[in-house]
Order: C-alpha cells, then structure tokens, then sequence
C-alpha cells in the first residue's frame, strides 16, 4: 500500500518555456539526472560533473508513516504489517517539481550510503514511478570528483533487503513509540517513551540508583616525601597494598610511621614500552573525542561534521573534507593508507612509519570507512581560513586521528624502583619517552611523562615528611555524553546515526539534565522509568534493545523476514501492554495541603493538555481553577530592555514549542523581550548583555558578542535587517522554508531561495542561490535588461527558407519570457502552420552548409 497526500501544489521545475504561444524546447536539455539529499551536498556535486548532470536535492526524507487510521500508527497490522507512507506535509511542492524534472530522463539516486539513505532512494523511486530493477542507485562514502565518478560507472538496485531492515526499525518505533509515550502521558505525564531512548534512559537511572545507593568506606594510604621525589607504600608484613588489600585502621599505619628509618633501594627494573596510536574515528569515538578535547555537545559535533561533509568552498573548488560521518568502522581505503604512508614517508621518515588499525564493531556495516579526510594533502592549517572555528577545530581533529593511526608506536622507557624500610616496602614509578612516533602529530598528554632521579642498590635516604592521607571509596562516576555514548556503543544500544539524537531527545523531554557536563536524571525521568519496569521490564532493557539491533541487521542481510520479526514484536508487546494499561498507577491527582477558597475541598494537582494545574477535588461539583501566580515565577532580573519590569518565567501554551518554558518580560505586550534559556543575574563582560545559562548548563551571552562570527545577510531592500530563515504557516507553502528580514513589519522582503554574500557582476546586488545550486541576482537585472531590449520585438527576416516545411522563411526573434528570455532564436514565417523552432547555434550550421 501507498498512500499519498491528497492537497499536493503543483510547481513546474521543467527545463522548457512557452514563447509567443508556443512549445519551445531547452537548447542543452538535460537528461540525465542526481538526487542527493541536501542542497549543498547538490552544489558541490555539481561542481564536479559540470553540465552532464543536473543534481537536484529531496531535503532528507520525503514521506514517513502517516499519523491516521487505527491508532495512528500509520501501519495495517492486520494484513502483514503494510505500512502506509505520506508525503511530509510541506514537501509535495518538492515532490511535484522533482516528478517534472526526471520525467523521461535517465535518474540516479545517490542518497545517503546507510539504511535511511537506502530507505529514502526507495521512497524517491516510488514517488518517479522509477522502475526497482533497473540500476538507478549509486553510493560514495566521500564527496570527491573521483568517488562521485566511480559511482555513476558502477549504479545497481536498490537494496530491498536495506529497506527491510528500516522500515522494520521504523514500524517497531513507531508501534512501541506511539503506544508507550501515551501511556505515559496519561499516567504520570512523562512526554515519550521509545526502544533506544528508554533503554538509555534506563543506563543512566540504574547507575544513579547505584551512586545513590553507595555507602562508601574509610581507608588509608601513606607516603614520603623527598625534595625530587615521592614514594608510596605498597607493602607491609608481605602483603601487596592495592584495592582488593587496603588499610582501613589507621593505627596500623601510625605504629609503622612510629618505627619507619631511613629508606634503601632494593630493586630497581627497567622496562621499554610502546604505546600504539588509536584506529581513525568511528562515530562514537569522533563524538566522544570532541565532547572531551572540545567540549562539543554530541549534536554539535554531527552537525559540524555533516557540513565537512557535504563540501565547503576551498578557493576555486567546492569539496567534500571528509568521508561519511555515520559509520561504525575504522577500515581505510588502500588507495588511501598508500598516500598516507607517501606522505608520513616524505614529512616525517621511516621510522614513523606504521601499520593499519581496524578495531570493528560486530555487524557493523563495513562497506563504510572510518571517518576520515579525503586528502591527506588537505591540512588543516592549509584550509583554516576557509572554515568557521568550530570547523577548523573538528577537521584537525579527525585529520591528525587519521594520520597519526597510520604512524608507528610510541616508544617509553618505564622504571620502577622499590625501597626497604623495616617491614615494609615503598615503591615509586618513572616514564620516559625515548620515541615520540604518532604522538608526533596527535600530541602528548600530560601524563605521559614522569621523571625520576638517578638511583643505585643499596643506597639510604631521609624522607623530609610521612604523612598518613585520610581516603574514602568512591562511587562510580556520572555519565558524561562522552562516556554515555561509549556504553551504548559498547552494549548494541542504538547506531551511528543515532547517539547524538538519543541524548537529546531525553534533554528536550526534561529526563536528564546536565551538571558540571555530569548527566543527571530527572525526578521525571526516574519516575518514568520505575514505571517502565514495572510492567515492560523484559522490553526495556539494553540486552532486548541490543538484540533487535542485531535482529535489524539481519534482515538486511536476508538472514531474517522483515514480516516474521515484526509479528514476533508485536505479539510479545501487546499482551504486557495491556495489561500496563489496565492496571499501571496514576500519579494524578496529586493531594496538595491547599483548600479551594470556593467550596472548602482539597485541591488537587492534575494533568491537562497544557501540563500540571492546580484545581478543586470536588470537580466537577466545583470547577475552580488556581491560576498561576506570576510572582512565584518572578526570576527578580530587571528586562534588559524596557528597564521597568522583571523577566518572568513562562510555559508556552500553544504551536510547536507547545508544553516548553521560556523567559519573558512581564511587561508584555508593551515589552516584547524573550529568551530560551534562562538569565542567570549575570551581565557579559564585554557587552553588558544578560548571561543566559543553556540546557547544557554552559553559560553564554544572550547578545552572542563571544560567539565566533557567523555569515549574515543583511537585506537587500532595507540594508537595517538581516536575513534569517523562517518556515511558512499557512497557504500552500506552508511549512516550506523561506528568508525574512528581521525588521519586519517594517521590511517585508521575502527570499524563497537561499541568501548569499556574493555579488551581481552587473549590478552589485546579492545573488540568491535555488535547489539545484544555481545563482541568480535578487533584483533580476539580467532579467530587467533583457525586457529593455525585447520591448521592441526583433522580428527579421533571413530569407532563408524553411528547413521544416520548406515554404516559409526563417524570422530572427528574441525571446521575451521564460528561461530562454533575452536569447536569440529563429521561428518559421509560416507559424502557426509551422511551428519550427531553431537555435542561434543551429543557424549558423544552417547556413555553412
């Protein structure tokens, strides 16, 4: 079953124009055709190919399951799981122009080299009526003239087995999804609940009950102190001290500081130690790295990575700086590990030289390399003035993780020296690096090195201080997002693709909060999950999770049926399901200690559609309501604007931000100051605007004096403004994006293609780029010219004859619309009768001939 959209607009995209009322065709009419998923991954593809191919973009996915029909689930379970898919509301515009444009001509699919690529080229296949067992799809893991080249040389079929496996991961998401979050919602007014999210959710829980839980032991250790070195004691009486033999009575360290003498060495070792450089990236490492050498949010990370990507201007060119940003492996290219050892070879020397390193995961997917640059020519330092901070900060990242894994192994002499006093032994530990290797270009770490002076057998010192060190065990340490990603990686939760989303859909949905870049769970969030267990423990958990994980992948394999493993899903869940909803408690209503001032009755706390309120027990007899109380929300901050009211705290009540909390001026309507995140009281340094405090618990100015410069269009009508985007409410664009200028009412310009900072050769005005990449002047002078000079229709005649009819003569016109406007052509005297049409180009071998 396919279902589509029923309002869908119709735009025409076709490469023809109609002239003086009739049908005239392209000069260099196109017909062979790319869809890639994103605009500027089109324009550097584009660049590449020249005029051979016109690529056009779908904007990620085009239909996803509808929300009608049984449930909403947008699924017929009852005849084998048929999903019913509609177009996105706001993209039939888009769909309708690329069904024009590929209409006839010969089309390629070059979406995403991953499951929802493969599911994406499905669904574009389906909506061009292109036929599944032609070769239409083409893959490339890097954006490069050559690996864009090698694809069109070797297209095949879209792999149906790939699709499977998606649409079974987005059917079960969708079922579980859909199911559990209204529960919830219902019962304790959590807002979602999902499969990966929920078994995350459930990581971080588990650990907290664990910290929580924690009753930690006194212990004691003991050291001397010397001018240039320390020593610990590592044994007393014959036995080892470490974590499974500590002291914990302090007497016993007091009575042996009572008897300690002078220390002798009694063994000294030596040992030489080589240090191995880490496999390239996969995505989880990338993300955890820049989370802990950058300090980048997982999110950030991918959204920087995808722009690496897809191209970014470097002088003349347009290129792809790195290989595919979703990927669980670290194999490399040959091609590419043969330039890297070129180039460690001529830059740094044999002895750098090193072997390849692959660490992959079980069943990841290996057609895919670890993330990498696709030139090792390409230096970051080389490009820094084409990139933004953010950018410059990833690419040397993944540039020197990259090199460095093919360099060969540090090389440290370790020693390890061991004093007698009494009936004890002390024991300190030097590290010396005698061959830098891969740290050459990654760089060392602080700890890396530790010196030690000279010393000989048998020789005594004189500690200048003992001292007895007071410890406590520990709990385990929070999550960061770093180490959150590392165990779900580790334990099958989730995929490349999904880590950063995971963690912040449980931050938008207030399950988890951040700390000091510690995660913390939410009351909420803890509530949610004590309920999950009580029912849907053997569904929400991180072995079930990482199972249908490996499930997923086998039905891309063809191990397993798409149909067989969502039956089995299904009559597992929907028993234990409804027995939750019979029977699981509701945390409403909620006893307050309050008295309704209207009947005497308890008031009571209660779900509604806009989040918790307060109301009468004794509803429906007595319907009072307590309304909020706008001092309780009083944040005290005086508006930085209007310098009269204070900034109050506010739940949106209504459109997409619907249920989330703001900041506003209380003197609204005559003060319209708003913020996303909260003022912290604070004022910047620099600018004196309000410090806000984000959900990262990272402060930053509210005025974004500090942030790095971003490219900013300013507008072109009232040059005040500047462009910004914004997504169309109403009419039959809604929902399309378009650019604005931030003073209106006062400017209402509106730009439906994508503002630039280039300039009109002509006329100095900005240059607007469309889908496919194409530049155009915003006042359209070029148009405006050609208008000018068609006003007085060119119509000459040749006297040469015909070659369509052979009775009329050829007519010299200018066409005077369409995306011919302005250009020559040559109409038969004939016409209508005659309806041919010939090029300037074509004249001209007309009259040589």
């Amino acid at each position: 079953m396919w279902k589509i959209g029923k309002n869908v607009a119709l735009t025409s995209e076709k490469s023809c124009s109609i002239i003086e009322g009739h049908f005239e065709k392209e000069e260099h009419q196109v017909n062979k055709i790319i869809i890639v998923e994103s605009p500027s991954k089109s324009k550097t593809i584009a660049g590449y190919l020249g005029g051979k191919y016109t690529v056009l973009s779908s904007k990620g996915h085009i239909c996803d399951l509808a929300t009608t029909g049984k449930g909403g689930l947008g699924i017929d379970i009852e005849q084998g799981f048929i999903p019913d898919y509609r177009i996105i509301e706001g993209k039939e515009s888009l769909v309708k122009s690329l069904q024009k444009a590929c209409k006839g001509n010969q089309v390629y699919l070059a979406t995403d080299p991953d499951r929802e690529g493969e599911a994406i080229a499905y669904h574009l296949a389906r909506e061009l009526n292109l036929d599944l067992n032609d070769s239409n799809r083409i893959e490339f893991h890097e954006i490069t003239k050559t690996a864009v080249n090698e694809a069109l040389l070797n297209p095949h079929k879209i792999n149906m087995k790939m699709v499977d496996s998606q649409e079974s991961r987005r059917m079960i998401d969708r079922i579980l999804g859909f199911k559990l979050s209204k529960l919830l919602q219902r019962k304790i007014g959590s807002k979602s609940a999902g499969r990966v999210q929920s078994a995350t959710l459930l990581l971080i829980v588990n650990l907290e009950k664990e910290i929580l839980a924690f009753v930690p032991e006194a212990y004691y250790e003991m050291e001397a102190l010397f001018k240039t070195f320390k020593l610990k004691l590592s044994e007393l009486n014959g036995v080892k001290i470490d974590s499974k033999n500590r002291i914990t009575d302090r007497k016993v360290l007091e009575n042996l500081k009572a008897r300690l003498l002078s220390f002798t060495v009694s063994d000294i070792s030596h040992k030489q130690v080589k240090k191995q450089s880490y496999p390239t990236y996969t995505t989880s490492t990338m993300q955890q790295d820049a989370s802990i050498r950058l300090g980048f949010s997982p999110t950030r990370t991918m959204t920087i990575a995808q722009a690496l990507y897809e191209g970014k201007n470097i002088g003349s060119e347009t290129v792809g700086l790195i290989t595919y940003m979703r990927t669980d492996s670290t194999r490399l290219a040959d091609s590419f590990v043969k330039t890297c050892d070129d180039y460690i070879l001529n830059n740094y020397g044999t002895r750098y030289l090193g072997s390849v390193k692959t660490k992959n995961q079980k069943g990841m997917q290996d057609a895919h390399e670890g993330i990498r640059p696709t030139s090792i020519s390409r230096t970051p330092d080389s490009i820094k003035d084409y990139l933004t901070n953010d950018e410059y900060k990833l690419y040397n990242l993944i540039y020197k993780r990259t090199l460095a894994s093919l360099m060969s192994a540090a090389v440290y002499n370790q020693t390890k020296v061991e004093f007698q006093n009494t009936d004890s032994v002390w024991s300190a530990s030097g590290t010396e690096l005698t061959f830098d290797g891969y740290l050459k270009v990654y760089g060392k770490e602080a700890t890396d090195e530790v010196t030690l002076p000279s010393f000989k057998l048998g020789e005594s010192y004189n500690a200048d201080k003992i001292q007895i060190l007071d410890k406590e065990t520990q709990p385990k340490s929070r999550y960061t997002e770093a180490s959150l990603i590392k165990d779900m990686e580790d334990l099958g939760i989730g995929r490349p693709s999904t880590y950063a989303q995971t963690i912040a859909t449980l931050k938008e949905r207030e399950y988890i909060k951040l700390e000091k870049k510690m995660i913390h769970p939410t009351e909420q969030g803890m509530l949610t999950i004590d309920r999950l267990n009580e029912y849907f423990d053997s569904i929400i958990n991180v072995k079930y999770t990482a199972n249908m994980e490996s499930d997923l992948d086998k039905i891309a394999s063809g191990e397993l049926e798409k149909e067989t493993e969502l039956q089995s899903f299904y009559d597992g869940f929907m028993p234990i399901y409804d027995k939750a909803l019979r029977n699981m408690d509701s945390k409403y209503p909620i006893p307050t200690d309050e008295i309704c001032p209207e009947c005497g009755s308890p008031l009571v706390i209660r779900l509604g559609k806009y989040g918790e309120f307060i109301s009468c027990s004794n509803y429906p007899s007595c319907s009072f309501i307590k309304r909020e109380e706008e001092e309780d929300n009083d944040t005290g901050i005086i508006c930085p604007k209007c310098g009269k009211a204070h900034i109050v705290k506010r739940v949106s009540k209504s459109g997409k931000s619907k249920g989330k909390t703001f900041y506003a001026c209380n003197n609204y309507p005559k003060c319209k100051t708003i913020f996303n995140d909260k003022p912290t009281g604070e004022v910047c340094k620099d600018c004196g605007a309000l410090i806000l405090m984000g959900e990262d618990g990272i402060k930053y100015c509210s005025s974004h004096c500090q942030d790095e410069p971003k490219e900013v269009f300013i507008c072109p009508e009232c040059g005040k403004g500047h462009l910004v985007p914004r997504t169309a409410a109403r009419g039959k664009k809604k929902g399309a994006t378009f650019y604005g200028c931030t003073n209106f009412p006062r400017c209402k310009t509106i730009i439906n293609g994508t503002p630039t900072n280039e300039k009109c050769k002509d006329c100095g005005s900005m240059m607007i780029m469309d889908n496919d990449g194409k530049l155009s002047c915003y006042k359209k002078c070029n148009e405006v010219k050609k208008e000018v000079e068609v006003k007085e229709p060119i119509k000459e005649d040749t006297n040469v004859t015909c070659p369509k009819c052979g009775k009329g003569h050829l007519i010299k016109r200018v066409a005077s619309k369409g995306k011919m406007q302005g250009n020559v052509f040559f109409g038969c005297s004939n016409f209508p009768k005659c309806k041919a049409i010939i090029s300037l180009e074509e004249y001209n071998k007309l009259l040589n001939n």
